[in-house]
Parts: structure tokens; C-alpha cells; sequence
């Protein structure tokens, strides 16, 4: 019995013990006044920091103690910016809404527009598709709902078993490029053809057709998905062709078939590929490079050609391929992988922004209109048009004050005025020029309000998305930030030229001349001209100033090839005239830079200190980072007097090392 009551004691003990300890993010790692830093604070900045929570956890005590000094820091600065009322200041809070809608809208396109979208396009050209199809197009059927309603009236006759697909195709399809072949369209993937057309082809299992009539940019469409398969995402191939056509340019099979009868003897006997290539094949472009393709992705070849050779092994050669060009052999060299979706990232989003980004956004602005109210007062383009008196837009509106208040357009609180909304056009060079028209109205109104209605979302966009929520934060902590270091640190750095010359004289050894040199330069494109020059030079027959008015480098024609006071070791040409003994010495002729050269030594000066009025931009700067470091740290050990900051360092080893 006191075994078990001592058992007990000790169970009990362990669960007080365990509910009492403090929860890691919850570990106090510093404070100031009533303020608190947990762990929790400190590892999501840090992290936040260095780029992620791995890198974070990797790095060393010492880093933890430099930033919880400087975070410790930043937090009291952000209390004395509440302190000082700059969350009710109207200037701070238009910036941040400003930004919020801007940077909103940015974060909405991205986020919700684009990366759910780009998963799926991922996934899905993990696959590709086979398909046929029947296609019927308007413009030869008496129009749209003539050419849906003819569709439909075939794939209804297709599930009640009265025809097969490939009776109606044959007799039906307007698409004569695949008409003869069945309807057949190849293998692709996803982003290569148009999105309604694919997403009806991956919801559709093998050897089945898609249940509805499907409407592309190119007509209506009865669907029939004939394979499905993992996707080779491209391989890397060489060919051998044997072209059709002689030397003379004439149509000779059977010379072709001759030749190419050759390769395959040397082939089967065991002869090189890349060197059959180089000595048989047709293909000027690849044959001196043994026949290599390169690497290729599907429907990038002529259909026989990419059938064969995506079929192929690595290593393995094809039986022969004809195609429009001739007789082809073809050799797989490798596969390539499937990339991971951060390697693909960039592509993905090209293919989405040009085969669907336009459709999504639509459909998303459509979802906004509803969900504001959207409404445009059409009634109000007939009074705008009336008195418009035929200007044209992008002149001053003649009759403003009888529309100016009227209401284009509406959502939510918010009603957008015609003076406002014609200012916009005005400057808008889609509409500039034209004439006021209900159509040109129309555009405006879809165009202007698309852009309002996501920056109107991005504006309450922070109290559902968390993510957004912390980037309007660390936005809006910055600009107090930037408002606080104004006021206490660079406003206050007052610049004079009493001060600068008293930091000068303390600092002046910072501020050096190296060795320089100032020369000047004959430069000419042909060497018997220099010569020319410098024979002349050396007989006292020319002066070298005019000679140098005739040099040939860019930009230093106008300067008559004169080169300032510069450091000796900054170029060739500067250690060339550093090497003449006395003023007025010129070089021998030189090659450089594609050219020759004369050099004359017009001055040298040696290393020295740079006097005040040299030096004067260099401690005018030096002097603002010294005063904007002293300022700074007077408003640090201001802000430790007031708040009494204290930080627990002996914690620090446990950052990172969140208890189960």
C-alpha cells in the first residue's frame, strides 16, 4: 500500500510538474517595462531574418545574443511610436492603405490567382494525354448556337449507340488535319493546347469520350481520350536522315533507300552512330555533330518522329521512321526528369499567364462584382455622350458640370463619379483620341473598376490571411521606423562648414591621393599611321596636342585625347605614362585595344593627403554617418532609461529546440 501511495505521489508530482512548465514559445527571452519578448517572437523574427526556420536553427549562440540586441532595440522603438501616436497619424495610416491596396492586389493576383492554379498544371503534366476529336466550327454552321446545338445533337447520337465516334468524324469533323486520322490530335500535356479542351481530356478516363460538348476558341469540340500515360517530360535524341532528294534536288526514293540500306549494314556490323552520322546524314544542321538533336519535348517533331522516338530506351535505335523529310534512324541518348515544382515555378506561371491567366482573373473579378454589388448606371453614358458635344477624349470635357457628380459606376460604399473617372481616360492613351461611345464607356468602366474591386479586397484582405495580415505588419512597422529615425536621427544632423572642417582635421588621414598621373593619348586603328604620326613627332614636324585631336577612340576625340589627373594603377595606359621620366615624354607606338598608341606625360603627382577642399564630399558623408551612429545611440540609451530593458541570455541556448 505505501508503495503504491509513493507511486501515486511521484505520477502526480510529474503532472504538476509537466502542466506548470512553461510552453517553449512561450519562454520569456526579454523584457522591457510591462513588455514581453517570448521565444516564440524572437525565433519567428530570427528566422525571418536569416530565410527560414532550418537555416536558423543551425547557426550559433553568439548570432542569437547580436540579434536579440537589436530586436530589443527595434520593439522599444515601436512602443515609442505608439507612445507618440503614430498609428492615429492620417499621413501614416494614407501610406499604409495605399500600400495595402497596391501591394494587396499584387498578393491576391499571386496567391489566389495564380499559385493554386499553378499546382494543379503541375500535377497534371506529370501525365499526357492521347485524344481524338470531332470539331465543328461556327463560322461553317450558321453560327455559335447552330454549331452547339449540331454538336450536341451528334454526341447525344453517340450515347445512344447509333453511330460511333469515328463514323461521325469521318463524315463530320471540320478539323481536316486530323479528320483522316480518326480525330486524332497526338499526345500532349497540359499548357500546350487550350485549357477547356485539356481540363475536359484529364477528367476523362482511357478509351472513354467526354460526356458534354466542349466550347474552345476554335468551335465545339466532341472529346475522345484515347491513352493516358506518366509523362516523358523530354529526351535527348540523335538521327540520321536520308533525304528523298539527290544532290540535284530531285525526288530519287530509290537512291535513298540504297543509301540507307548502307547505314544499316554499318550499323548491325557495329559502327559508331555519331560517325555514321558525320559521314551519311542529310541533316546539315546535326550531322557534324555526330546527328545530336539535342534535348526535345513532345510535339516538337514531325508526329512519325516523335512517336518513334519517345518510344525508345535510352541507348536503343530506332527501325527506320519515314517522314515528309525522308528516311530517319534515330538513337536515344537519355531522358530527361520531371523537374520539381520550384525548378518549374518560372515556366509554369509563363504558360499559365498565356493560355489561362485572363480567364481566372476575370472569373475572380466576376466573384468580387457579386460580392460587393457591382453595378454600372448605363443611363448615365447617354447624358455623358449627349454632352460631350463629339470632343474627343482627352480634352477638357465642355459641359463637366452637368455630369460631374453623376455616378458611373458603383460597389459597396464606394460610388465612382464621372470627373474623377474621366480624368483616367484622359490620361489612358486606349481612349485618348476617340470619341465618347457606350461601347468606349463600356471598356473604361471594366477596365478602371476591375483594378478598384482587387485593391477594395486587398483592403480587409489582412483580417482573413494571416500571411497578408504579418506582411501589412512588418510594412507598417517600417515606416514608423523610418519615421522615428527622421525625427530623432537625420533631421538632426546638422551639416556645416565649421563642423565638417573640425571632423576633417581629426579624420584626414582617411581621405589619400595614391600616385596619379595626367597624359594624353594618340590612338589610331593602323599601325602605319602611327608610325606615321610618331616620326613625325620625333623630328619635331607636328605638335602632339594637334596630332591628338585626330585619335580614333570613342568619346575621346572631343576631349583631344587628354586623361585627367588618375590613379597609377587604374589602367594600362595610366602605368604606361607613369613610367616616362619628364613632362612632355611621349611612349614609342603601342598595341592596345585593338589599336596603337602614343602616350604623353602631361603631369604627375605622388601620393599625398587630400587637402579639406578635395576631400570635402568624402567628409561630408563620412561626417553624416559618424553624427546619424552618435544621434542613434543618444536615442537607444534614451529609450533604455525609459523603458529598462532587460534580456535573458542564459535562455538563448534553448532557441530552436521547441519541446515535444
Amino acid at each position: 500500500m505505501y508503495q503504491w501511495f509513493k507511486l501515486s505521489s511521484i505520477f502526480v508530482l510529474t503532472l504538476l510538474f509537466i502542466s506548470c512548465s512553461t510552453k517553449h514559445s512561450e519562454i520569456i527571452i526579454g523584457k522591457f517595462n510591462d513588455d514581453k519578448i517570448t521565444m516564440g517572437e524572437f525565433e519567428k523574427a530570427y528566422a525571418k531574418n536569416v530565410g527560414s526556420y532550418e537555416r536558423a536553427a543551425k547557426d550559433s549562440i553568439s548570432n542569437y545574443k547580436n540579434f536579440i540586441d537589436l530586436y530589443m532595440n527595434f520593439r522599444m522603438k515601436l512602443k515609442d511610436a505608439y507612445e507618440r501616436g503614430y498609428d492615429k497619424d492620417k499621413a501614416l495610416l494614407d501610406e499604409l492603405k495605399d500600400y495595402k491596396k497596391k501591394v494587396g492586389s499584387t498578393y491576391i493576383q499571386e496567391k489566389y490567382l495564380v499559385e493554386p492554379n499553378l499546382k494543379e498544371l503541375y500535377e497534371r503534366r506529370k501525365t499526357e494525354v492521347r485524344a481524338s476529336h470531332l470539331m465543328i466550327r461556327p463560322e461553317q454552321s450558321g453560327g455559335d448556337e447552330a454549331a452547339r446545338q449540331f454538336a450536341q445533337g451528334l454526341l447525344d447520337s453517340i450515347k445512344q449507340g447509333l453511330k460511333t465516334f469515328e463514323e461521325l468524324v469521318a463524315v463530320h469533323s471540320q478539323d481536316q488535319f486530323s479528320k483522316n486520322k480518326g480525330g486524332d490530335i497526338f499526345y500532349f500535356t497540359a499548357g500546350q493546347l487550350p485549357y477547356e479542351f485539356e481540363d475536359a481530356c484529364y477528367k476523362t478516363p482511357k478509351d472513354s469520350i467526354y460526356p458534354e460538348v466542349v466550347r474552345t476558341k476554335f468551335g465545339y469540340h466532341i472529346i475522345k481520350v484515347t491513352d493516358v500515360k506518366p509523362r516523358i517530360p523530354r529526351i535527348h535524341a540523335a538521327h540520321i536522315l536520308i533525304s528523298f532528294a539527290n544532290q540535284d534536288g530531285q525526288v530519287d526514293s530509290a537512291a535513298a533507300r540504297m543509301k540507307l540500306d548502307t547505314v544499316l549494314a554499318k550499323l548491325k556490323a557495329g559502327e559508331d552512330f555519331a560517325e555514321l552520322a558525320k559521314q551519311y546524314s542529310d541533316d546539315t544542321g546535326t550531322k557534324d555533330k555526330g546527328g545530336d538533336l539535342g534535348f526535345f519535348e513532345r510535339r516538337m517533331m514531325v508526329q512519325p518522329f516523335d512517336e518513334a522516338a519517345f518510344k525508345l530506351q535510352p541507348g536503343q535505335i530506332s527501325d527506320v521512321v519515314e517522314t515528309q523529310f525522308g528516311y530517319h534512324i534515330i538513337k536515344l541518348l537519355e531522358r530527361g526528369e520531371l523537374p520539381s515544382f520550384e525548378q518549374d515555378k518560372e515556366n509554369l506561371k509563363n504558360i499559365l499567364k498565356r493560355l489561362r491567366y485572363q480567364d481566372i482573373y476575370n472569373d475572380y473579378v466576376n466573384n468580387l462584382k457579386k460580392e460587393f454589388n457591382f453595378t454600372v448606371n448605363e443611363s448615365v453614358f447617354d447624358k455623358i455622350i449627349e454632352y460631350s458635344d463629339s470632343v474627343l477624349i482627352g480634352t477638357d470635357y465642355p459641359n463637366l458640370d452637368k455630369v460631374e457628380n453623376e455616378v458611373v459606376y458603383s460597389y459597396a460604399n464606394v460610388k465612382q463619379t464621372f470627373a474623377p473617372f474621366y480624368d483616367r481616360m484622359k490620361r489612358d492613351t486606349e481612349f485618348t483620341g476617340k470619341k465618347f461611345d457606350k461601347n468606349l464607356l463600356s471598356k473604361a468602366v471594366t477596365k478602371y473598376s476591375n483594378d478598384e474591386l482587387i485593391e477594395f479586397k486587398a483592403l480587409g484582405l489582412d483580417t482573413i490571411d494571416t500571411q497578408f495580415a504579418e506582411l501589412m505588419e512588418d510594412y507598417k512597422n517600417g515606416i514608423f521606423i523610418f519615421k522615428l529615425q527622421e525625427e530623432e536621427v537625420w533631421n538632426k544632423v546638422q551639416i556645416d562648414s565649421i563642423k565638417l572642417l573640425e571632423f576633417y582635421e581629426k579624420t584626414k588621414e582617411n581621405y589619400k591621393w595614391p600616385d596619379r598621373v595626367a597624359f594624353t593619348e594618340i590612338w589610331v586603328r593602323n599601325d602605319s599611321l602611327a608610325k606615321h604620326y610618331y616620326a613625325l613627332l620625333k623630328e619635331g614636324k607636328a605638335d602632339f596636342d594637334s596630332l591628338a585631336k585626330n585619335t580614333e577612340r570613342f568619346g575621346m576625340k572631343e576631349k583631344g585625347g587628354k586623361y585627367e589627373l588618375t590613379p597609377v594603377n587604374n589602367s594600362e595606359l595610366s602605368r604606361k605614362a607613369a613610367d616616362l621620366k619628364n613632362v612632355g615624354d611621349f611612349t614609342e607606338v603601342f598595341p592596345q585595344a585593338g589599336g596603337y598608341c602614343i602616350l604623353r606625360l602631361d603631369a604627375k603627382d605622388s601620393a599625398r593627403l587630400k587637402t579639406f577642399e578635395e576631400a570635402r564630399a568624402e567628409v561630408t558623408g563620412a561626417f553624416q554617418e559618424a553624427e546619424s551612429k552618435r544621434l542613434e545611440n543618444e536615442y537607444i540609451s534614451s529609450l533604455k532609461r525609459k523603458y529598462n530593458p532587460v534580456i535573458f541570455y542564459d535562455e538563448l541556448p534553448k532557441a530552436f529546440k521547441a519541446q515535444s
